[in-house]
């Protein structure tokens, strides 16, 4: 008799469509047992294996970039903002003036100067000093167009009401650095983290 009743047992087990006293099939039961052995021991900790591929999953997914925001942080501030877009709009003529004037400078010195031409003095030796100060000229013109470049891209952010927020971190550029440099694109911690633009 009791042979019988542990081989009924057995048969029970062995199946995984027959149903256990609770209502659930032998296959669940046994899916079900991992889970509750881990539930029920939170004290313990995962074997290396585990931790190492737990560590190995962390390291292959790349780092997720904040999150850019789609409103920039002084966007409710529009006295500021004004203030911001008069002094963008000086520094745009300012610099709009530089470029045109350095580069006139620049050609009217190649014009200056005959082909053939090669200046001696103690200074700047062979050469001349007219041609460094024409390549001189035409960089920091190119500069000064580059500054305005810029200028136009954060008098657009104002129009967006983006204006403000760190390119990088997304965090707010302090109101005092955006004063100084009103087409700032990056805090000052950003800043000096690396070479990059304002």
């Amino acid at each position: 008799m009791l042979l019988a009743t542990e081989l009924a047992t057995c048969s029970l087990v062995m199946t995984p469509t027959t149903s256990s006293p609770c209502g659930t099939t032998t296959a669940q039961s046994q899916k079900a047992a991992p889970a509750a052995k881990k539930a029920a021991a939170p004290g313990t900790t995962a074997s290396p294996e585990a931790k190492k591929e737990a560590a190995a999953k962390k390291a292959a997914s790349p780092p997720v970039p904040p999150k850019r925001p789609t409103v920039g942080p002084y966007a409710k501030e529009a006295k500021f903002l004004e203030e911001q877009r008069v002094l963008l709009l000086e520094e745009r003529e300012t610099h709009m003036e530089q470029s045109v004037d350095l580069r006139a400078e620049a050609d009217s010195l190649a014009l200056e100067r005959e082909p053939g031409d090669v200046q001696f003095d103690e200074e700047s030796g062979e050469g001349g000093t007219v041609t460094v100060d024409r390549e001189r000229n035409l960089a920091l013109s190119v500069q000064a167009g580059l500054a305005v470049e810029e200028i136009d891209d954060a008098l657009k952010k104002i129009e967006r009401k983006t204006y403000g927020g760190c390119e990088r971190c997304h965090q707010p550029i302090p109101k005092a650095r955006l004063r100084a440099l009103p087409f700032a694109r990056l805090c000052v911690a950003c800043k000096s983290g690396g070479l990059s633009r304002r």
